[in-house]
């Protein structure tokens, strides 16, 4: 704590075609291993998606995401990709007769690769802000287990015409029974948005980490950096082990596989069924009896009865912005309030962020806290220009550490027990310049993810674009605590992850013949 904030960010700066348009050039569309950043053109204020290069002529693949330089998604078999709906977003191969435009429709942010991928196929499936972070948590809880889970919970902003934004707050809850497991609400919670905003059908959106768990994904070097951080926790739980250990008994590398069968069986109960598929019947069933038979406290009652909160975000002016975030009612509100007048007091000299989040942290009474509180952040930005970003947690790193049998569902820890205070630090930001949205993202983590995002903001609002190297301050203390944003101008939007953690952004893309 007071290390302050840090790190350089890794931008690629594309190159411009002969009009002036931006275009990706390199290995391939989407994410570059070497850089966790990418560019879209938004749309205009009427909403009518750009076009972003006029004549794109055969083999312009869909966006490719690559794992430590050499791994792309193509690896994972036909059937994933069928599976998660990406197949019929890879182009064919047209003759040279024939033109075609590529057409952005939106961009997506994640902690871990292969959910911003996820995002991004969304997005080119021409689904909605919300439909990319719907689709990008259940990935994360396949891909990314240490930080989100159908166990967990968390808080997301949501953007609207007019320059609105609500909140959806679905926060783990202490059984009335107690006990070491938390009463989830993640799914209930994505659940209810996605059924207010999203575009897409919900199976299309659950769909990717249901694939991923059912016939198994390479491990990123996001994941592989804290299961090795992790490891102790990993072996005190047969199901985790068995998916993340390898002979051994050591975490498993990046690019190696895993798999988690029984997960991908609850994913397939919440895609056909809904919400009701995991906070009832024979999920929801195993959930208790596991907990009963561990002393936990969830019960059937409380489980099928959790709703996810919805209202106004607060907001505040900070120069040319109107900024959004978590409102009073959650401890995170509290925080990132306290922190925004800190911030805003102390400017931005050397050491002026630590000493901010010293104070705020000292004002709550908070003079210790843990070093990972398994949480992670992400967002996105739709064709029609609306946002979403989210912050979730599941109280620790892999939550209560343990796996209800026959679910493959971590449960999150209590938010009574040591980790509680991770609710605190979920800081999900948008803030809106003259209707439209000029930045939207994440810190997550812990005081210095918040901090992170919050500093974002304050820096945007004075003119400072995140557009190049070593404009997002990272937290500091990634991988545990992050930051990831995206900036928007009248130009261009661009995706940037925490410098110091191994996250991507993605760039949703679209063939058209004409």
């Amino acid at each position: 704590m007071g290390r302050g904030l840090e790190g350089q960010t890794l931008v690629h700066t594309p190159a411009a075609d002969g009009s002036g348009q931006w275009w990706r050039t390199g290995a391939g569309w989407g994410i570059r291993g070497a850089a966790p950043f990418e560019t879209f053109r938004p749309p205009s204020k009427d909403y009518v998606s750009f076009m972003l290069s006029r004549r794109l002529i055969a083999l312009l693949a869909a966006p490719t995401l690559l794992l430590g330089g050499c791994q792309t998604l193509n690896s994972l078999g036909n059937h994933t990709a069928s599976t998660l709906g990406l197949a019929d977003d890879v182009p064919r191969a047209y003759t040279a007769s024939e033109q075609s435009e590529a057409q952005q429709t939106g961009i997506a942010v994640a902690d871990e690769p292969l959910a911003a991928r996820a995002g991004a196929s969304v997005l080119t499936s021409q689904g909605s802000a919300v439909d990319a972070v719907t689709a990008m948590f259940f990935t994360l809880t396949t891909t990314y287990p240490v930080a989100a889970g159908l166990g967990g919970g968390g808080i997301c902003l949501v953007s609207e015409a007019g320059g609105q934004v609500t909140e959806f707050d679905f926060l783990t809850k202490a059984p009335r029974r107690a006990g070491a497991y938390a009463l989830p609400g993640a799914v209930k919670g994505f659940a209810t948005m996605h059924r207010l905003y999203g575009a897409l059908p919900w199976q299309r959106v659950v769909a990717p980490g249901e694939a991923f768990a059912s016939t198994g994904f390479p491990v990123s070097q996001a994941l592989a950096v804290r299961l090795a951080s992790a490891q102790n926790i990993l072996r005190l739980d047969a199901a985790m082990a068995a998916e993340f250990l390898d002979e051994s008994g050591k975490a498993r590398l990046a690019g190696t596989e895993a798999k988690n069968v029984a997960l991908g069986e609850t994913l397939s109960q919440i895609r056909l069924n809904g919400a009701d598929g995991f906070y009832k019947g024979a999920v929801a069933g195993r959930i208790t009896a596991y907990s009963d038979a561990q002393g936990g406290g969830i019960s059937a009652d409380e489980l099928s009865a959790t709703v996810a909160l919805q209202g106004p975000a607060r907001s505040r002016g900070t120069g040319g912005f109107v900024t959004w975030l978590p409102g009073p009612r959650t401890g995170a509100g509290a925080f990132s309030a306290s922190l925004l007048d800190n911030l805003s007091r102390r400017g931005a000299p050397a050491g002026a962020t630590a000493a901010a989040v010293q104070q705020s942290l000292a004002a709550f009474g908070v003079a210790g806290l843990p070093g990972d509180f398994g949480s992670t952040g992400f967002a996105a930005v739709d064709a029609s220009g609306r946002a979403a970003a989210c912050a979730v947690t599941l109280n620790g790193p892999f939550g209560s550490g343990r796996t209800a049998t026959g679910t493959g569902v971590i449960l999150g820890a209590t938010p009574s027990g040591s980790a509680g205070l991770a609710s605190a630090f979920l800081t999900p930001v948008i803030a809106i310049s003259n209707g439209a949205v000029g930045l939207a993202g994440v810190g997550a983590g812990g005081p210095n993810g918040t901090a992170a995002a919050i500093t974002a903001v304050l820096e945007a609002a004075g003119g400072r674009r995140l557009g190049k190297r070593g404009d997002l301050r990272g937290t500091g203390a990634a991988p545990y605590d992050t930051v990831n944003m995206i900036s928007c101008d009248a130009q261009a939007c661009v995706a940037s992850t925490d410098p110091g953690a191994h996250g991507a952004g993605a760039v949703g893309e679209d063939l058209t013949l004409r």
